[in-house]
């Protein structure tokens, strides 16, 4: 593990190895290697194309999907144009990277609703493939995003307790759900929570039908024959994607006898090789929709290959990143703490603001792995209790305190450290770094556009964009002049 010193306390990052970690890794050192040579030439893009196959396969791809997407990136280096470039490592990035792209694409997110409604859409799946969170979590985007009224018809009616978890994700998220108690008749259930939506102005239907194993025939006919009962405009496969190959040898027969629409592809933020995420589309022929990225019920994301593709090489994914700003950021509120930070009244109210809309955002750990050259840094699990304790310090301070931290003095700290149950020195460190953070967002902010764009960018450190801004000055060497000889 390693540490990074951050406020309060020290901050300990875990390096266990998540989903697409050890890939990105690998693949980042073989391109380091090409990295060194004058060009391409035949024998290191074979030598290159021999360690990333064998990255691939280590990551649970589809033995065939290896051997084509190889062999697809071979041919295409070894054109007349990219042998002839100057810069191997780079070239060959873009190659990998687009053919990602294709691997896993193309994929048009959206869910097409009918007019008119309800719009039904039915979840298959294995058993434990996260199948009745998945149908939460749907219900909420669908509701958030595309402002549909959504109804859940709780159609698992073999797992026990499973009626009643979706119903408590229901009631959660203030979505209704439509239930039958002591009925084992899934058809029926499903024919009438149709019915009931109609009957009551539900713009879209989710089927949360039961997990079954792909080999248990009888199973397999029943929910083929929910399917043809209530004919879904939409069948999506749930697929937990640590289990590999199995993910996708079942959406394989799935797809046999349902035709599914797409894949919903759940725990892509396990631990897991991530083998599925770039097999399931070739194999199947059905894309993936949706990804599941985390336990919480809003860790739903429409599945980008582009995007998915730029995580993998270690390149972040900014496009996701900005997309979760503008969701809890307006333009007017963005534009306040502009002034603030550019005059350097960004206060600890302020801090708190920032601290509540990340968590909202998906945390620290979320955030850092968009960011371009930190994906294959392992799974950065920030300790909660740590932001729960800086947080605590800063309630305890007044107002005044707040607003202007400069004059905390030795007193304040000790009272505010009582308020808190935390150590004087924990709120010294705080305050401390508040206030070092604090100048340098005003010399940053004081370079304009190019200072700020640079840092964000990932081209510029911070004492780089202070120096471009203008504050830091870079210390001139001065040649000593020449010690006198002893005699």
């Amino acid at each position: 593990m390693f540490q990074v010193r951050a406020g309060v306390k020290t901050f300990v990052f875990n390096e266990k190895i998540g989903m697409f970690d050890a890939l990105t890794q690998k693949l980042n050192g073989v391109f380091r290697s090409l990295s060194g040579r004058g060009r391409i030439t035949e024998a290191n893009i074979s030598d290159a194309m021999r360690d990333v196959r064998k990255a691939l396969l280590e990551a649970d791809v589809n033995y065939h999907v290896v051997k084509q997407f190889c062999k697809d990136v071979q041919q295409a280096a070894l054109g007349s144009e990219v042998i002839k470039s100057l810069r191997p490592g780079q070239v060959m990035v873009k190659l990998v990277h687009d053919e990602l792209v294709r691997l896993m694409g193309p994929v048009d997110p959206r869910i097409y609703y009918v007019s008119p409604g309800p719009t039904v859409v039915m979840l298959a799946g294995l058993q434990g493939s996260g199948k009745t969170t998945t149908a939460a979590k749907l219900a909420k985007y669908i509701r958030d995003k595309d402002k549909k009224r959504p109804l859940l018809v709780a159609d698992d009616l073999q797992r026990p307790a499973a009626i009643d978890q979706l119903c408590t994700l229901g009631e959660q998220l203030g979505i209704d759900v439509y239930k039958e108690d002591g009925v084992k008749d899934a058809v029926r259930v499903a024919v009438n929570g149709v019915k009931y939506a109609k009957q009551n102005g539900y713009d879209v239907v989710i089927l949360d039908t039961a997990g079954r194993l792909h080999v248990d025939e009888a199973m397999m006919n029943e929910i083929a024959a929910v399917a043809k009962a209530v004919n879904p405009h939409q069948i999506y496969l749930v697929c937990d994607a640590m289990t590999g190959q199995d993910a996708v040898n079942s959406a394989k027969e799935f797809n046999d006898r349902l035709e599914l629409d797409g894949v919903i592809l759940t725990k892509l933020d396990g631990d897991a090789r991530g083998g599925a995420a770039l097999s399931v589309k070739a194999v199947t022929g059905k894309p993936i929709k949706f990804i599941g990225v985390g336990e919480k019920l809003d860790n739903i994301e429409p599945f980008h290959p582009e995007r998915m593709a730029s995580r993998i090489l270690g390149m972040g994914d900014v496009v996701t990143l900005v997309e979760k700003a503008q969701e809890q950021f307006d333009e007017e509120q963005a534009q306040k703490l502009q002034v603030k930070m550019a005059k350097g009244t960004f206060g600890f109210d302020d801090f708190l603001k920032q601290m509540q809309s990340i968590r909202k955002m998906g945390g620290f750990a979320s955030l850092l792995k968009l960011l371009p050259g930190m994906g294959g840094l392992g799974d950065l699990n920030v300790d909660d209790r740590e932001i729960n304790a800086m947080e605590g310090i800063v309630h305890s301070m007044t107002t005044e305190e707040r607003r202007n931290p400069d004059i905390i003095d030795a007193s304040r700290r000790r009272r505010i450290a009582r308020g808190c149950g935390r150590d004087v020195q924990d709120v010294a460190g705080l305050v401390k770094t508040f206030k070092r953070t604090r100048e340098m967002m005003k010399s940053i902010s004081g370079g304009g556009p190019n200072a700020l764009k640079g840092l964000m960018s990932g081209k510029m450190d911070v004492f780089s964009a202070m120096q471009s801004a203008g504050k830091v000055k870079q210390r001139s060497k001065r040649k000593k002049p020449p010690r006198k000889k002893r005699r």
